[in-house]
């Protein structure tokens, strides 16, 4: 990107962990259609960046084992330098996105995702992904499952945690 320009495309980079068993199965055994169980990544700065189990991870963009995203949605512009995000990253990791505070439902992959979009662009990542657990847990059988989902610790691997620690990645 030419130095001179100050702003900077942030992208939501949107993957199927289900690899399309979700809309298949889902009818099946919740009752209701659902187009795909999401893990999502913010990219910029060249880097995709996401949250799971081991804590905020980057890789470079579709460098996890996922391979390429099923979808890319463009969320803006940010006028947020890289230095400043990185020690916003920091303080996350940190604080908010330990990796022990990982759970499947309520503070996940795509709340990151959520989080960081709002503050690079002031916008959300679509309400279809991060409706996606409740929606799961409105049904009798996502109610059944909930104790063995919560134990899943998703952590997409091909990626450096970011330990908390400004520059030290």
């Amino acid at each position: 990107m030419d130095q001179h320009n100050t702003t900077y495309t942030v992208k939501l980079y949107i993957y199927d962990l289900s690899r399309g068993m979700a809309r298949q199965l889902s009818p099946i055994m919740l009752g209701k259609q659902l187009d795909g169980i999401w893990h999502t990544s913010i990219v910029i700065f060249g880097e995709e960046f996401f949250y799971g189990g081991v804590g905020i991870t980057s890789c470079p963009p579709g460098g996890t084992m996922l391979g390429d995203p099923n979808n890319i949605v463009e969320l803006g512009n940010t006028e947020v330098t890289e230095e400043i995000f990185m020690e916003y990253l920091s303080s996350l990791g940190e604080s908010t996105y330990r990796a022990e505070n990982y759970t499947l439902f309520e503070h996940n992959c795509n709340t990151f995702s959520n989080e960081l979009a709002q503050f690079l662009t002031g916008s959300k990542v679509p309400s279809y992904i991060t409706d996606l657990p409740a929606e799961i847990l409105s049904t009798p059988f996502g109610q059944a499952l909930r104790p063995l989902l919560d134990s899943i610790r998703i952590a997409p691997p091909g990626g450096n945690v970011i330990n908390g620690h400004y520059g030290q990645r």
